[in-house]
C-alpha cells in the first residue's frame, strides 16, 4: 500500500500580498466599508496585515489612500439618505449621521472640517497700552 500524502491547508488568515486580494480590499473600503469590517470577512488578513502592507508598499498605499477617499465620499453621500429616511428610528439615524460627519471632519477636515475663522483682535487695545507707556516712560524725572 502506498502512504498517502496529507496536502498542508494554511491556517489562519492569509498575510501575503497578492494584488488581487488587495484589489478585493481596496473595492471594499470604496464602497464605503470599514477596513475592520473587510478585514472580518471569510479569507481576508488581519487589520495590522493589510496596515503592514500600506506602510511597506508603495504601490498598495496609493491604492489603498484612493479607495479611502472613494469610500468617505461614500459616507458622505449616505447622510442624506438616513437623513430623508422617514422610516427609520429618529434617535439612530441621528446618532448615525452625526458619527458619520465627525469622521468625515476629521479624515477630510479641508473638505468636511469646521470652518475656523480666526480674526486677530485686541490690537488697538495692545498698541494703545504701548503707546501709554512709552508716554509714562519720556515723563519719568531723570535723576
Amino acid at each position: 500500500m502506498t502512504a498517502m500524502k496529507k496536502t498542508k491547508k494554511p491556517h489562519g488568515r492569509p498575510s501575503k500580498y497578492t494584488p488581487e486580494l488587495a484589489q478585493k480590499i481596496c473595492d471594499e473600503l470604496a464602497s464605503g466599508r470599514s477596513l475592520r469590517s473587510v478585514c472580518g470577512g471569510e479569507g481576508m488578513p488581519s487589520w495590522s496585515t493589510v496596515l503592514s502592507w500600506r506602510d511597506n508598499n508603495k504601490e498598495f498605499s496609493d491604492q489603498y489612500a484612493r479607495a479611502r477617499l472613494s469610500g468617505y465620499e461614500q459616507l458622505a453621500d449616505g447622510l442624506v439618505d438616513i437623513s430623508d429616511d422617514k422610516a427609520g428610528d429618529p434617535q439612530r439615524d441621528r446618532l448615525r449621521v452625526d458619527t458619520r460627519k465627525w469622521l468625515l471632519s476629521k479624515m477630510l477636515p479641508k473638505i468636511y472640517g469646521d470652518k475656523i475663522d480666526v480674526q486677530h483682535g485686541g490690537t488697538d487695545v495692545l498698541l494703545e497700552a504701548l503707546a501709554a507707556a512709552g508716554e509714562r516712560a519720556r515723563n519719568v524725572p531723570r535723576g
